[in-house]
């Protein structure tokens, strides 16, 4: 019996050696902000993306458990938990920024292969004429734009001289009707799930029918500076989400019926510059950017 002990010591010391993972395969926790209100739908396609980088990493990673964070916290406090050691969070997912990839690990894959960088505007119905009247930039600038505090477009739009008036998410809708702003503009993906949720409590909002604007403005996932192995494992689930296809299919479950409804591609189109967009966003690899066909 000890010979046949020892020789299972031996034997478990050598799997080790030849396969160091066997000793790393511990539960990964991943704890992803909770959203800003209740049945927060608005991100459930980046959950996915998630949920899949982790499970097509299991072999080489280990089991996982991956869930929300217990409250619902405004995306700036979400930031900030980012940058605590308790691990409350520790990973979220925003549009980039300078500031954000100095604070934080990131992982250069743009999310949404940057549709939410493509904006429709939600607005009063009896404006849709005005609207109508849009066909340059400094045409915009006689319109005012609702936005979340601190969202990371507020630059964009002031630097093209555009008012923007800032409130949290949950009041925003509702400050449009009232005539607090005169736009609220929505990434393609974003829209209609948000009118169907807001236009019976405000008949008055509708989206608008013929204009569009777009900046350029990745999503990524970002990460503690401490947590680098985590940072690896959902930079390799995508990688391979991205060469069999998953990446793409999720894309398009949660895309493709706005984009075909919205009709992006027949509308009038705006370009804006987005003067904090990082240097190294990956502009150059075509594979990563959603564009719509042209007409």
């Amino acid at each position: 019996m000890i010979a046949l002990s020892r020789f299972l010591k031996i034997t478990l010391i050598l799997l080790v050696f030849a396969n160091p993972s066997l000793v790393l395969a511990t539960t990964t926790r991943v704890t992803y902000p909770a959203g800003e209100i209740e049945n927060d739908t608005r991100f459930n396609d980046v959950i996915e993306i998630l949920r899949t980088a982790l499970e097509k990493t299991r072999a080489k990673y280990g089991d996982f458990e991956c869930g929300p964070s217990s409250s619902f916290v405004p995306k700036k406090r979400s930031v900030e938990d980012l940058e605590r050691d308790d691990h409350s969070i520790n990973v979220i997912w925003n549009p980039t920024s300078e500031e954000l990839e100095r604070k934080f690990l990131v992982i250069r894959i743009p999310l949404r292969k940057g549709l939410l960088g493509y904006r429709i505007p939600l607005i009063r119905k009896e404006d849709q004429s005005k609207f109508d009247q849009i066909k340059t930039e400094e045409d915009l600038k006689k319109f005012t734009v609702g936005q979340g505090i601190d969202w990371n477009d507020i630059p964009v739009y002031k630097a093209h001289g555009i008012e923007v008036i800032q409130a949290p998410y949950a009041q925003l809708s509702k400050m449009l009707a009232g005539r607090r702003f005169d736009m609220f503009p929505r990434g393609v993906g974003e829209l209609l799930g948000e009118y169907e949720r807001y236009h019976e409590i405000y008949p008055e909002i509708a989206i608008e029918k013929n204009l569009a604007f777009y900046y350029q403005f990745p999503v990524y996932f970002f990460f503690n500076l401490k947590d680098q192995q985590l940072k690896e494992r959902i930079e390799t689930g995508l990688q391979l989400m991205r060469k069999d296809g998953s990446f793409d299919s999720i894309f398009n479950k949660y895309n493709m019926n706005a984009i075909e409804k919205l009709n992006l591609k027949g509308r009038r189109l705006i370009r804006l510059s987005n003067p904090v967009l990082p240097k190294n966003t990956p502009l150059n690899d075509a594979s990563l950017w959603y564009s719509p066909p042209k007409q």
